[in-house]
């Protein structure tokens, strides 16, 4: 199946990895001797994705020079800059609107995300839902968890007011039709998970359950662990 554009959300500031984010964008810290965004663009590449949209912000004509036009990662890119005004991750999504067509996938710079994507698009069309959030059951382990879910449907995601009943997480992979931003208020900033949180109101926001970790280099533990996670995939391959 042909696979939606994946839009990228690569305009954060990155604060937690200062210095290492001082002259450089998070997306090209180094992991493993390359740029983390190398890392990405090769794992979407290796699921089917053809298309992708890098939101930048901070840096990002750093981004644009190391990434180019994609044909190195047998992609093809588009960028997405934030502006002078920031505008959020939703509003960034928002901006970049006109290259990503009517429905497509939107996933963070900093996460890796080893999933199936054929399977979360396949879902999304069968769900008639205007937006999908996949889940994991994190039980607190890698981050807290923000979704009570049912193993069927979401009934709760708060990054903020959070539940004893919040076993599982935001992943980190969205899917949406264009028109869910159409719900956010015109030229105002706002984050993604605001958007989520009107969805799920609206009984427009269906659930993906994820069975495989998430790995993010947000934080300096972070890259610890995708540089182990990428040492033992390395160690598969050999043997």
């Amino acid at each position: 199946m042909d696979l939606f554009p994946v839009a990228i959300l690569a305009g954060g500031l990155a604060t937690r990895l200062r210095p290492l984010t001082e002259k450089i964008p998070k997306v090209l810290v180094e992991v493993r001797g390359e740029p983390f965004l190398a890392h990405q663009l090769r794992l979407l590449a290796a699921n089917g994705v053809k298309r992708v949209v890098l939101c930048t912000g901070h840096l990002g004509e750093a981004v644009e020079a190391f990434a180019g036009d994609g044909s190195q990662f047998g992609l093809s890119i588009a960028y997405s800059p934030d502006g002078p005004k920031l505008q959020g991750t939703g509003g960034a999504i928002r901006q970049a609107l006109p290259m990503l067509g009517g429905r497509f996938f939107v996933l963070y710079g900093d996460s890796y995300l080893p999933c199936d994507y054929a399977s979360a698009q396949r879902h999304f069309l069968a769900s008639g839902k205007t937006g999908l959030m996949s889940v994991f059951r994190n039980d607190g382990q890698w981050d807290s968890s923000n979704v009570e879910w049912d193993g069927s449907r979401i009934l709760a995601y708060d990054k903020v007011n959070r539940t004893p009943g919040m076993r599982h997480i935001d992943y980190g992979l969205g899917l949406f039709q264009r028109d869910a931003f159409e719900l956010a208020v015109e030229d105002e900033p706002f984050d993604l998970a605001t958007l989520y949180q009107i969805l799920l109101a609206r009984g427009q926001l269906t659930g993906w359950e994820v069975s495989q970790r998430f790995y993010e280099i947000g934080s300096f533990a972070g890259i610890q662990d995708f540089d182990e996670y990428l040492d033992q995939q390395a160690e598969r391959r050999k043997s």
